[in-house]
């Protein structure tokens, strides 16, 4: 039952993430709180210690800090910053700054292809779609989610709780 959280429910609320914020601009609150109440589950139902869950709250809170201060900035999005937080839940410190690199890496690609992408018109069939109009449109952002879940399935194998469930 522990492993469903992480083989199943962690990486469908990363993808759905990705596509609400591809299709909509927008990712609900409900993937981050869906994400930590399944943390929360996990940590119930795997027999994490106080230690391992305390540190793991703490990357979550301090990614929560940082990404608040981001959004109130203006610098991202409020769906991208609990994202964030939510997913340094479940990462936890050991992984979270390759978490954060890679979505930084990620993120930089996905702004390129779209800027180059915005720069041309786009084809007929594409063009009827609303969200591809939508996300052509230069005035709108990044689908920053996209990089953030990208990210988060790519170290998630890496981090201790995955290695600590899931033995090779």
């Amino acid at each position: 039952m522990t492993s469903i959280s992480l083989l199943v429910v962690f990486p469908f609320l990363m993808a759905y993430a990705a596509v609400r914020d591809l299709l909509t601009m927008l990712i609900p609150n409900t993937v981050s709180i869906a994400l930590v109440v399944a943390f929360a589950a996990f940590a119930v139902s795997g027999g994490l210690g106080w230690d391992v869950v305390a540190w793991h709250l703490g990357a979550g809170l301090a990614a929560l800090a940082v990404t608040f201060t981001l959004f109130a900035l203006g610098y991202i999005g409020g769906g991208d910053a609990k994202l964030v937080a939510a997913t340094a839940l479940w990462i936890g410190f050991d992984q979270l700054g390759d978490y954060l690199i890679i979505a930084s890496l990620a993120g930089g690609a996905l702004t390129l292809g779209l800027l180059a992408i915005r720069a041309h018109p786009l084809p007929f069939a594409v063009a009827r779609l609303p969200f591809a109009l939508h996300l052509h449109d230069a005035k709108t952002g990044v689908p920053y989610g996209i990089a953030l879940a990208l990210s988060a399935l790519i170290v998630l194998p890496d981090t201790a709780i995955w290695l600590r469930m899931l033995p090779a």
